[in-house]
């Protein structure tokens, strides 16, 4: 009888794995809520309508089309039980001999955990929706109301100064630039202001010197006003306080400041800082031969990352490959072999021909590293049609310095 590999989660990692195991010799599970994978580096676009959520979403079954042995099902996972190598789910126990677990991370709100709702966030293609939708409701109640109070109406904040904070600042800054003046002329553009907030001395905190640098002149010279050391303590009535004693009245506020892992309950023991599971050189769950876990919700401590490793998808990736690999040689009675992560480089975009890219031994910014950027995300994506539509968005908001920014389909309540 085949063993059972069960893998919780469709993102970068659980499909790097399923997809290195769909030709051996084993039976494989993958679970996931969504029914398709969310490339979540481009979600900042479906947020600011430069492309379509289909464009970023591709279904997990017809990625396994051709795989017999590689089954998906939708459902919620409830709880983990070891003692009995069963998982609960929405659609009932199932059993493993291998479990793999690939939530990925989730938003940590940090102290702001009581007031979360009060935020928009960009993890989900729903919150992008969400965020486009409330964008376009303001710029429309904009128009309606008395010209000295539109600054207060389409006044809008980013905490946040990592690669989602920045790339959506520039996008928004291009937007008001290119698209506001043709589609609502009614608007003084020098009205909207485009706040980021970064706790941090700098921008990119996890990125070189350089790549800061040049991100906040990116930043700055399309208009955002960037402040840093600047860190939010308290967002009440639609007023920001910063500790520095300033404030900001909007209710329009994206938060980008943080994520954590998303662990599965039943592994409470396991947890450590950063809700990341703790796990070993091979990526195994402390205490839990056969349970694995990989990527963001993974944290493998050394002297070298005393924290884990970064939450970056080519990490993810990489783990994902390497865990098929053990499982294999486990299977055949061998010695599993350590992972060892491979620092291929960390870029971000701050809009057209401006993004900054750290090689581990190169690093370059300006128009080159926006078509290095490009070219890399366009390949990462899963699907032809995926990559055909998107190269063509792209070449069509290149040119002619527009995108069709979306409809208002549901509005959106902040709860």
């Amino acid at each position: 009888m085949k063993k059972q590999v069960v893998v919780i989660g469709g993102g970068f990692g659980g499909l790097a794995l399923a997809n290195s195991l769909k030709s051996k010799d084993l039976d494989v599970i993958l679970i996931d809520q969504n029914n398709f994978h969310n490339f979540q580096p481009l979600l900042y676009q479906v947020a600011t309508g430069g492309l379509e959520p289909d464009s970023i979403a591709y279904p997990i079954r017809r990625i396994f089309r051709s795989s017999d042995n590689v089954k998906f099902r939708l459902a919620e996972v409830k709880q983990i039980d070891k003692t009995k190598n069963t998982i609960k789910t929405s659609i009932g126990d199932i059993t493993y001999d291998y479990l793999v677990i690939a939530t990925g991370s989730t938003n940590n709100f940090f102290n702001f955990e009581p007031i979360k709702n009060s935020f928009l966030t960009l993890k989900t293609v729903t919150d992008a929706l969400d965020l486009r939708s409330f964008l376009m409701q303001k710029l429309e109640k904009a128009i309606a109301v008395i010209k000295d109070t539109q600054e207060e109406i389409i006044n809008m904040v980013i905490i946040g100064g990592g690669p989602a904070g920045i790339e959506l600042a520039g996008a928004i800054a291009e937007m008001k630039k290119y698209v506001l003046p043709k589609d609502f002329p009614e608007i003084d553009v020098n009205n909207v202001h485009i706040h980021l907030f970064e706790a941090a001395p700098k921008l990119l905190v996890a990125m070189s010197e350089e790549s800061s640098v040049a991100s906040l002149e990116y930043l700055q010279s399309m208009g955002v006003e960037v402040q840093l050391n600047a860190k939010v303590v308290r967002y009440e009535e639609d007023i920001v306080y910063l500790e520095s004693g300033a404030y900001y009245k909007t209710d329009l506020v994206i938060w980008t400041a943080g994520v954590k892992g998303n662990p599965v309950d039943g592994l409470e023991e396991q947890v450590i800082g950063g809700n990341r599971i703790a796990v070993n050189a091979f990526n195994q769950v402390q205490d839990a031969e056969n349970i694995f876990a990989i990527g963001d919700v993974s944290a493998y401590l050394d002297d070298k990352n005393p924290r884990g490793l970064p939450m970056l998808a080519q990490v993810a990736i990489q783990q994902g490959h390497h865990l098929a690999k053990n499982i294999s040689l486990s299977l055949n009675g061998k010695a599993m072999t350590p992972f060892k992560y491979n620092n291929k480089g960390t870029m971000a975009t701050i809009g057209r021909n401006k993004a900054v890219v750290d090689l581990p031994k190169w690093k370059f910014q300006g128009r080159f590293a926006w078509f290095v950027w490009m070219f890399i995300h366009l390949v990462s994506l899963v699907g032809f049609r995926n990559k055909l539509v998107i190269l063509i968005d792209w070449a069509n908001n290149y040119f002619n310095y527009d995108r069709p920014l979306g409809l208002i389909i549901r509005r959106y309540t902040r709860k």
